[in-house]
């Protein structure tokens, strides 16, 4: 998944520093609440919620707003929005599949700005069960690099039920089994190794090749998706080279 989870970590960087910087606060904050409502106040005994907090934290959204989120989902504080889960499927230019989660108060508004990002972008809205086929449930771990090696980090995570550690250029991709992902976060925090973020995440299992033009048509529709208050997180099965990436940041 390196072009597309390479594209992932740098814009993350970007969108904490420019513009969408709200807009990604907006969306650690609801993930938080949302953890908190589902599992409790206690992230110690709610792994979701823990991760989702260092998640916000890493991406310096402030304590007060960490801390009032955990109330709202809770119950301990007023004004939770009442959010669901939920999904749309569809394709891309180039025939990329494309896998959308909304988390919303609204399932009507969320539809709405999902097609609508989806027909003035080059992608058409599929069927379910069209498209999440393509795709498996996996914990996904991002490690700064710093210092460490590939060795380092897959030393502390083998037992731990890693299934591959993949170079993304600046970070390390840690790849498990969804079921896994708290045991090789907890590893890597055994090992004294920092980690940016540790979520399940849907990872395509086969992907399609894209070129410059290719690349920039799919960064720009799934920026026009994540740019709806609704759009949590977006999948997608496309692979980008370093060489087309550099292409496209130039």
């Amino acid at each position: 998944m390196s072009g597309h989870s390479k594209w992932a970590t740098t814009k993350h960087k970007k969108a904490v520093i420019d513009a969408k910087r709200g807009k990604l606060f907006a969306k650690l904050i609801k993930n938080i609440e949302v953890a908190a409502r589902m599992g409790g106040a206690d992230p110690d005994g709610n792994p979701t919620l823990y991760d989702a907090i260092q998640k916000a934290k890493k991406s310096s959204v402030p304590n007060k707003n960490i801390d009032s989120a955990v109330k709202r989902g809770a119950g301990l504080e007023a004004g939770g929005a009442d959010y669901e889960t939920i999904m749309y499927e569809g394709y891309g230019p180039n025939g990329v599949a494309v896998l959308i989660e909304c988390l919303t108060d609204n399932r009507n508004r969320a539809a709405s700005e999902v097609r609508v990002a989806m027909t003035r972008n080059g992608g058409s809205m599929a069927d379910p069960g069209s498209v999440s086929y393509l795709f498996n449930r996996k914990g996904v771990i991002i490690v700064p690099k710093g210092e460490l090696t590939e060795d380092d980090v897959l030393a502390a995570v083998l037992d731990a039920g890693a299934e591959e550690v993949n170079d993304l250029g600046e970070n390390f991709e840690v790849i498990s089994e969804a079921t896994d992902l708290v045991a090789v976060r907890t590893a890597l925090q055994d090992a004294g190794i920092d980690y940016d973020s540790a979520e399940a995440n849907f990872v395509p299992t086969m992907q399609v090749e894209l070129d410059e033009e290719g690349a920039k048509k799919i960064f720009k529709l799934i920026d026009a998706l994540e740019d709806s208050d609704d759009v949590q997180n977006v999948f997608a099965n496309f692979d980008v080279s370093d060489e087309v990436m550099e292409k496209v940041d130039a």
